[in-house]
């Protein structure tokens, strides 16, 4: 059986070093006489590469050659991944994913597409990278009912945060450094505004719950609104800000789903997850809480999901695998307004006892929060819990309160 790869950037280059780093086991491990790497497909040329002689830039090299049984796609965004993938699929190879882009938009009707050819469509990589956490959740905790999973699934906003908690940086700041150590594009919009982390989290509330989740019907915030008053008011409440994708059974109808900055207690596992370490907190009705912890990006972190997808195939050459989930239906992923929550909120006022008065008479009681060399103006307070939509509505009812932050306090 033959191999072929689409994309030589990083990850893709990482499968390919690994591979044939580590060829004589992963040959023995997929239970094949022979698995080899026949093709890398991308629009250069690579001069001097130690696999030169494998790069084509045509696609249809690889989708016509009756030899190749598996295909890698490391490509990244929609298209053309998505037509290589479709393509590839049609032909009868199974494919291999990191792009978590294409399995949360595409996901449910490229896996009907390999059950209907009889072969696979693995993507382990596209959510944790080398975190493993696909196959725990689809094979080791299939015993459980999945109630809830809340994740650090972003490095990039991770590391800015460490550096805003640890270090006293300011977003910009941080930003900036991790631009310069390589953890934030030059464009890092899809890391800050939380598009990635949303990606990834419908792509695990699919798996779990069974329904497709598109990217457009979860509510997502990203971290650029977060100042150092509010991670010193995270301190004082006893906990940190972290960017946190979460999705979680109401009934079986209706699941919800978000990605927006919180406030998480130091108690809590996530909380001790810096840098560019993701962690992904499962929540099962006989296992309790699991939390799977490692690198979440990264050339041979992502890789080694990537070729473990590749074994799984190779094992699974003349059947499909039974894995997936079915299509999406419309209101199926409620409202965030619809979520128990509490909120935490800064706010500024000349009369600053009085506000703090009113507002603890509009929610019955209030937990103040007090930081070092804060304005006299300044007030910050977490409400009780509720939900968010009824908070925000005694919020508004406030005279005089004009919120400068309201961030989302976890019960993690």
């Amino acid at each position: 059986m033959y191999v072929a790869i689409m994309g030589y950037g990083v990850v893709g280059s990482g499968v390919a070093e690994l591979f044939m780093k580590n060829h004589e086991s992963i040959v023995s491990k997929s239970t094949q006489s022979k698995l080899e790497l026949k093709y890398i497909l991308d629009i250069r040329d690579f001069k001097g590469d130690p696999y030169e002689d494998k790069i084509v830039n045509d696609v249809n090299i690889i989708i016509n050659d009756p030899e190749v049984g598996i295909v890698v796609e490391t490509m990244g965004g929609l298209h053309p991944a998505y037509e290589f993938v479709s393509s590839c699929l049609e032909a009868g190879k199974s494919v291999v994913s990191s792009n978590k882009e294409l399995v949360a938009v595409k996901g449910r009707e490229l896996l009907a597409l390999a059950e209907k050819k009889n072969v696979n469509f693995l993507f382990e990589a596209s959510v944790g990278g080398g975190i493993p956490i696909i196959r725990p959740i689809s094979q080791c905790l299939a015993a459980n009912e999945i109630e809830e999973v809340a994740g650090i699934l972003n490095g990039t906003t991770n590391f800015i945060l460490t550096k805003m908690i640890s270090d006293g940086m300011s977003f910009e700041a941080a930003l900036k450094l991790a631009q310069e150590n390589g953890y934030a594009e030059r464009n890092p919009a899809a890391d800050v505004e939380g598009t990635d982390a949303c990606r990834k989290i419908c792509i695990l509330a699919s798996l779990c719950f069974g329904k497709h989740v598109y990217p457009d019907s979860v509510h997502t915030e990203g971290i650029t609104a977060i100042t150092l008053a509010d991670v010193e008011y995270a301190r004082s409440w006893g906990g940190v800000i972290k960017l946190i994708a979460c999705t979680k059974r109401i009934d079986e109808n209706h699941i919800y789903a978000m990605v927006s900055p919180a406030f998480v207690s130091k108690h809590c596992q996530l909380a001790g997850v810096d840098d560019v370490f993701n962690a992904i907190l499962v929540r099962g009705d006989a296992i309790g809480d699991v939390v799977f912890y490692g690198r979440g990006a990264g050339k041979l972190p992502t890789a080694s999901a990537v070729v473990a997808d590749i074994i799984d195939c190779a094992k699974h050459s003349a059947r499909k695998k039974v894995f997936g989930w079915g299509d999406a239906v419309p209101d199926y992923v409620v409202s965030h307004l619809e979520n128990e929550t509490a909120l935490y909120v800064r706010a500024f006022s000349e009369a600053s006892d009085k506000l703090l008065g009113r507002c603890a008479a509009v929610f019955g009681k209030i937990e103040t929060l007090a930081r070092e060399g804060a304005p006299d103006d300044e007030i910050a307070f977490v409400t009780p819990r509720g939900k968010e939509g009824e908070l925000r509505e005694k919020l508004a009812s406030i005279a005089g309160l004009e919120p400068a932050s309201v961030i989302r306090v976890t019960d993690y």
